[in-house]
């Protein structure tokens, strides 16, 4: 048992904290919502991953993946907001989840299940985090610039379009590795909820990145904890941890 506790935190903490770091960047470009819906369109391969008995991430990966390059090729075809592309293609993500997905596993589906991560799965989340958490840290500021604007980011030599598909496959992997902890039905909060908490508290884009990523991983380990002695789901109580710390930075927002 405290193995796999051991297994479950590890996990927890690193997809936890590039959730909030990589959050910092989507609520400064209001995007922070786009992960929810992406969490919707990973319920086919979560389904599959349920019915054929593997890991639910490696399910995901596909769905999400697809749906990012759709979002993305759309985005330049028409020039219409992503958060409408977003929920044109998520709607139809969860209309083929529900033709096949077990009942009697949809709460997996929807909520995740992290405290029967194995020692192979921890291993793979640990090493895209760290991948995930490298690229952005390379990327942040140019990434930023594309946030405040592109216009200026192109007069500086940014290829926009190729750095934005970059951005939209970090949240597809990022939303990817969290169908694990959280499910498909809660991971606009687990990237939303530790960045808006930072921002509360910081007054330099450091100390807000840095934040989120320390909240993220904060709210996994306990919600993880509270898991191990009740009969919820890690889930729904990672969510809950991250919503408390979110309104006490509310009394010393700055």
């Amino acid at each position: 048992m405290c193995n796999q506790l051991f297994l479950s935190l590890t996990a927890g903490i690193f997809i936890g904290g590039v959730a909030g770091y990589l959050g910092s960047l989507m609520l400064s470009k209001r995007m922070a919502l786009v992960a929810g819906p992406l969490g919707h369109l990973t319920l086919p391969g979560i389904a599959l991953a349920l019915i054929y008995g593997f890991n639910v991430s490696i399910g995901a990966f596909p769905f999400v993946i697809l749906g990012i390059i759709l979002i993305w090729f759309f985005e330049i075809k028409t020039k219409l907001p992503m958060e409408a592309l977003t929920a044109i293609v998520f709607s139809s993500g969860v209309a083929i989840a529900f033709l096949f997905l077990p009942i009697e596993q949809a709460e997996t589906a929807l909520v995740g299940d992290i405290s029967r991560v194995t020692l192979w799965e921890t291993t793979f989340s640990v090493i895209i985090a760290f991948i995930l958490f490298f690229i952005l840290k390379k990327r942040y500021s140019e990434m930023v610039l594309i946030n405040i604007s592109e216009d200026l980011a192109k007069s500086e030599g940014l290829h926009v379009k190729k750095l934005n598909l970059i951005y939209l496959l970090l949240i597809a992997i990022i939303v990817a590795l969290g169908v694990k902890m959280v499910g498909g039905l809660l991971t606009a909060a687990l990237v939303a909820i530790p960045a808006s908490a930072a921002r509360n508290i910081s007054n330099k884009l450091a100390q807000y990145a840095f934040g989120a990523m320390i909240i993220g991983a904060i709210s996994s380990s306990l919600g993880i904890l509270f898991a191990e002695v009740s009969d919820i789901p890690a889930g729904p109580l990672i969510i809950l941890v991250n919503m408390f710390i979110f309104l006490i930075t509310v009394f010393f927002k700055r």
